[in-house]
């Protein structure tokens, strides 16, 4: 998956309350986060769906858009904004796919479940995906974790030749792979 182009797809969303049409062609042109998750009226889904929306003015800075993805229609997605105050704070893209065709696309379909698996993907303006991360059922994701991974990335995209190591944070030193470090790391 990593350095392919994503599929097409066209699908209602929830946004801002209103429900408006998203398709892979507005994805390109700027950073996207796909963020699927298993289903609505769930458990961990809102803990990690409200850590994303407590970031989503700092990812938009970053020109970030989020678009999250379950199974679940967009008039579900809108029933469960206007019922959770921790899904309510949510200003980014929730998708519809019931069909699943975006959680096919991207691989993260529970064969025989009908739900998406809790998976993100961070694609690049070229619509080319840069990272991924799939986590069982139980355990949530970390929007601090996802912001700083966004950052590495962004920064290797800017600055051929050079790689973030790990734990890597905005303004730490990276490296240039070369001959003369071979060994000495």
């Amino acid at each position: 998956m990593i350095n392919t182009e994503i599929k097409p797809f066209k699908t209602t969303a929830f946004k801002s309350g209103e429900f408006v049409e998203v398709s892979d062609a507005d994805v390109k042109g700027k950073w996207g986060i796909f963020f699927f998750y298993p289903a609505d009226f769930t458990f961990v889904c809102p803990t990690e769906l409200g850590d994303v929306a407590d970031h989503y003015d700092e990812l938009k800075k970053l020109g970030v858009e989020v678009y999250s993805v379950s199974t679940d229609t967009h008039f579900v997605h809108k029933a469960w904004h206007d019922s959770s105050e921790t899904i309510g704070k949510i200003n980014y893209y929730m998708l519809g796919d019931a069909n699943g065709v975006i959680t096919n696309n991207f691989g993260v379909m529970r064969e025989g479940q009908g739900l998406a698996d809790r998976a993100t993907f961070l694609v690049d303006p070229q619509g080319v995906i840069q990272f991924m991360e799939i986590t069982a059922e139980g355990v949530g994701r970390n929007a601090d974790e996802l912001l700083r991974k966004v950052k590495a990335a962004q920064y290797v995209a800017a600055h051929p030749g050079e790689v973030c190591p790990a734990k890597w944070k905005e303004g730490e030193t990276t490296l240039a792979p070369s001959l003369d470090l071979v060994g000495k790391i």
